[in-house]
């Protein structure tokens, strides 16, 4: 998808900033969807980090009813495409809209050839299958999945941009900002692609890639402090003010 078309789908000229909320209950998610909301975010994500993902699918459906207006992404954790384009598109069809997906792992493989990617070729297949239409956020040289030699990092991000909507990368783990670096090794490489950037990002460090990146996908640095699950108003207020001027 063009940044900038990306961008104005949801009326921002920075960054778009979406928070992650790790899911325990749909009381939990619930209170800080409300939080995002009153803060200013267009939508968040939701995902499953502390159990299997056939869990998340009723609350799901449960937050789907409660803001139906919301734009509402989730991730199914150590899952690809391949089995969650399926449940998307189930959802879809009974009437509940997931309108993103962002898969840890998107499935690039930077030691092929760029028209030789059989593992994304099947998700895509599978995604096209599936009917479902919300956009596909997709993981590449990502935290905690195989490895990528910095080096190849520009034909991953190549590679990258003929399967999905948004090109997403991150740091080395949760909560440890990206290097510079990389994000602009991506940014050169994904061309007009909107790129989102997942984890890391706090208010203080905003600054070192509101011009390359599109896509803020932010929970630890906008949570209370040693709390990997509710968001602080007043760190969400920073990047939202941040990012906004």
């Amino acid at each position: 998808m063009d940044r900038h078309d990306f961008k104005k789908t949801f009326g921002a000229t920075g960054p778009v900033i979406l928070p992650v909320i790790h899911v325990l209950d749909s009381e939990q998610a619930e209170r800080n969807i409300k939080t995002a909301i009153a803060g200013g975010c267009p939508g968040v994500f939701l995902i499953n980090h502390d159990f299997e993902k056939e869990k998340l699918v009723p609350i799901i459906r449960e937050m789907r009813q409660a803001f139906p207006d919301i734009w509402l992404g989730v991730n199914f954790l150590a899952v690809t495409g391949k089995y969650a384009f399926p449940i998307l598109g189930e959802l879809q069809t009974n009437g509940c809209q997931v309108d993103g997906y962002w898969a840890d792992d998107a499935r690039m493989d930077e030691r092929r050839a760029e028209d030789d990617q059989p593992e994304a070729d099947e998700i895509a297949a599978i995604r096209l299958s599936s009917g479902w239409n919300g956009l596909y956020i997709g993981g590449t040289a990502f935290k905690k999945q195989r490895e990528v030699d910095p080096a190849h990092y520009g034909k991953s991000a190549r590679i990258a941009t003929s399967y999905m909507d948004v090109v997403v990368t991150s740091g080395i783990a949760t909560g440890h900002a990206a290097d510079v670096g990389k994000i602009e090794t991506f940014r050169a490489h994904c061309g007009d692609t909107a790129l989102g950037l997942a984890s890391g990002i706090t208010p203080e460090n905003a600054a070192q890639y509101t011009d390359t990146v599109d896509l803020f996908m932010v929970a630890t640095g906008i949570n209370y402090e040693g709390d990997f699950y509710n968001i602080d108003p007043d760190r969400l207020t920073q990047l939202m003010d941040f990012t906004q001027n």
